[in-house]
């Protein structure tokens, strides 16, 4: 778990740390910072729910299944120590959707990033407080440092283009014959590199009971979460291929 948890840290924060030699730098990383609040917080949240509805025994292997195999989904690692997939649907379904939200830029993860979830997040916060206050001049801010509004657009676009990925992807996966469930999972872990999903494809299965059409589709959604979908969606725009 600690191993995912500094694989999913940004590697300059650790070059940080490790140059200077302090350890203040993760927590002056505001992405860090969040990203591994937001995994404790679950952490704790996830194994009160699983002995809460008597999936484990005791609250102490409730936490140690359930933080292992949180950790390695949230952060896209793609371990399993219990099949997690036969858990009350809520919890697995929840450690995918951190999946698209947790990891750090410059990480080994994939997704929307939490840098990004940040900055929409105060974004958001600042359309309210400009429905209250009209006239007023407020900046969003990550930590101390103000974000450029062209960044702010910047990631609205991304993270738009990201869901319609998701949205497309199921569907397409559910006119291939796949149900709901099987579809939404396949391309939450896809395009975010996490590896297994829910069902046939989830910790106790693989990807072979997919036909030819689906491993396509799972295969192009790997490509747009590992490369960012821009990098990829850019070669279908009529501009790139002009001369």
């Amino acid at each position: 778990i600690a191993f995912m948890v500094l694989g999913a840290i940004n590697f300059a924060t650790h070059f940080l740390a490790w140059r200077s030699r302090n350890v203040r730098c993760y927590y002056l990383d505001a992405e860090a910072r969040a990203g591994v609040t937001l995994v404790a917080v679950s952490c704790v949240a996830i194994a009160a729910y699983l002995y809460g509805t008597g999936t484990y025994d005791s609250y102490w292997s409730a936490l140690r299944h359930g933080s292992f195999n949180l950790v390695s989904v949230a952060l896209d690692c793609g371990y399993a120590s219990v099949d997690y997939a036969q858990w009350p649907i809520l919890a697995p379904l929840f450690m995918l959707f951190l999946s698209c939200i947790t990891v750090s830029s410059g990480s080994t993860g994939s997704g929307i990033k939490m840098v990004r979830t940040l900055i929409l997040f105060k974004q958001g916060f600042r359309e309210l407080h400009k429905l209250l206050h009209p006239n007023a001049a407020e900046r969003v801010k990550l930590g101390a440092a103000p974000v450029p509004n062209k960044v702010v657009f910047s990631i609205l676009g991304f993270i738009f283009l990201y869901f319609i990925s998701v949205v497309l992807v199921t569907l397409t996966l559910i006119a291939s014959g796949m149900d709901l469930t099987h579809a939404l999972s396949a391309a939450l872990a896809c395009i975010n590199n996490v590896g297994p999903g829910l069902g046939v494809i989830g910790p106790a299965g693989n990807y072979a009971a997919l036909t030819d059409f689906q491993k396509w589709v799972c295969i192009f959604a790997m490509l747009l979460g590992r490369l960012e979908i821009m990098s990829v969606l850019v070669i279908f725009t009529r501009s790139f291929w002009r001369k």
